[in-house]
């Protein structure tokens, strides 16, 4: 009956030893399933996720699509303005202009230039007047005494023109 009474503590540890250890496995199984869960519901969530981006795609294609195209056009555009650029550097360049050149230089100038034009002109008057004058000084002689001579004609015919009008009768 000892070794029966032995057996049965033996028995009885073992089937406590079972029960604590069915316990704790039971508690990690638990763990284990609300985890397997939470993964479950996160992979539901990541599925919807991903059929949401696959649907997105194609619109983002098309966008991703209308910026490349837009680049290429900003491409080409950058490219022509900087031959623009280019050609108009040249330009100034080849016309001598310096960046001291700024609006109120031209302002100034134009005005200087206003005041040398009212200088000159009188003169250029009177320089025109000798242009139809011969190069020769004895030439240039005979056509001022002919000159004299067309002015005496027209002041003698002027006189006479009035005289005929003051000595004619009035009808």
């Amino acid at each position: 009956m000892c070794s029966f009474v032995v057996a049965m503590a033996e028995l009885s540890l073992r089937k406590a030893d079972v029960e604590e250890k069915r316990a704790k496995v039971q508690k990690e199984s638990k763990v284990l399933l609300e985890y397997t869960r939470k993964a479950i519901a996160k992979l539901n969530d990541l599925k919807k996720t991903l059929v949401k981006f696959e649907n997105e795609v194609p619109l983002h294609d098309a966008q991703m699509l209308q910026w490349q195209t837009n680049l290429a056009i900003m491409d080409s555009k950058e490219r022509q303005y900087n031959l623009q650029h280019a050609n108009y550097k040249a330009l100034l360049k080849r016309v001598g202009y310096t960046p001291e050149i700024n609006h109120g230089v031209l302002m100034e100038m134009a005005e200087h230039r206003k005041d040398l034009e009212k200088k000159t002109k009188p003169i250029l008057d009177t320089l025109r007047s000798y242009q139809d004058l011969p190069p020769d000084k004895a030439l240039a002689a005979l056509a001022i005494e002919e000159k004299k001579r067309q002015y005496a004609a027209a002041e003698k015919y002027l006189e006479d023109v009035l005289h005929s009008a003051l000595t004619t009768p009035e009808i």
